[in-house]
């Protein structure tokens, strides 16, 4: 596994690959690996000739800047944890690589944004969608990966590569959970012990709403929102039912049904989903 720095000893790399006919595989992270990561970079190397792996903590796609700051930064353990996995290329970049000239280009991606994760970070998405646009344009992958539990930001990147007709598949995988139930996410490692052993409840929640489905959208969310109201010490921001494609509250025949929610743990946040599947027209 080689790794490279610079913006322009990608881009040599990946074009040299390009005309060996090579198939690229790109997994974008912020670092702090874990297995869920792992596991994207396995199912890379499996379906592609090379694979590449971004570690980059994107600072304009916080809206909390002490979030930022405590971000999760272990690039030694990451590129440890990747030697063993299939990757070809570690790419980490310092933000001037990324971006060496301040962004003034907005994205707006509509009511895919007014929802959830968009309506609680505020500019959040325009970071994400700025930042992978130009790792695809450094990557040219021709497959990148994307784990299901950030569910919005899959359906985001899926809308900016039609959009603006990237070249790629985007394939998403399956959210990878501790045994007892918590969603794998770099935040993880900030959890004091007390908040890492409450953190299961907002799987169990979810899983509640889930139940509940069949009785209709308010009485599922009102399910989970009670379930977590005997547990102080989570922060619900916010918990919503809405259409697996449109991220929309009104859920469309034949769809997938999605419950999505973001809470807070001893001032960590954490978010997570499930995935129902949706019943078709009788």
């Amino acid at each position: 596994m080689e790794i490279l720095e610079t913006a322009a000893a990608l881009q040599a790399q990946t074009e040299t690959w390009r005309r060996a006919g090579h198939r690229i595989g790109f997994v974008p992270t912020m670092g702090a690996l874990h297995e869920g990561h792992l596991q994207l970079v396995k199912a890379a190397a499996a379906a592609n000739d090379v694979v590449v792996v971004s570690v980059f903590v994107n600072p304009t796609q916080f809206n909390n800047t002490e979030d930022f700051k405590l971000y999760p930064r272990v690039l030694d353990t990451d590129a440890e944890m990747l030697r063993a996995t299939g990757c070809t290329v570690l790419f980490a970049p310092t933000p001037e690589q990324i971006y060496p000239r301040p962004t003034v280009l907005q994205f707006d991606f509509g009511p895919l944004e007014r929802v959830m994760e968009g309506a609680h970070r505020p500019g959040h998405f325009n970071g994400v969608a700025t930042v992978v646009s130009k790792l695809f344009h450094l990557v040219r992958p021709h497959r990148a990966y994307f784990g299901q539990k950030d569910w919005q930001q899959v359906a985001i990147v899926r809308q900016l590569v039609q959009d603006l007709s990237f070249d790629l598949e985007l394939v998403a995988a399956p959210t990878v959970r501790e045994a007892d139930g918590l969603a794998m996410s770099s935040r993880n490692r900030r959890l004091a012990a007390e908040a890492r052993a409450s953190a299961p409840r907002l799987y169990q929640a979810l899983q509640r709403a889930a139940q509940q489905l069949s009785a209709g959208p308010a009485a599922a969310r009102a399910a989970a929102v009670a379930f977590l109201r005997d547990f102080p010490d989570i922060e619900l921001e916010y918990l919503e039912v809405a259409d697996a494609e449109t991220l929309q509250p009104e859920l469309q025949p034949g769809h997938a049904v999605v419950i999505c929610l973001a809470a807070w743990l001893g001032g960590v946040r954490l978010i997570d989903n499930v995935v129902v599947a949706g019943r078709k027209e009788a």
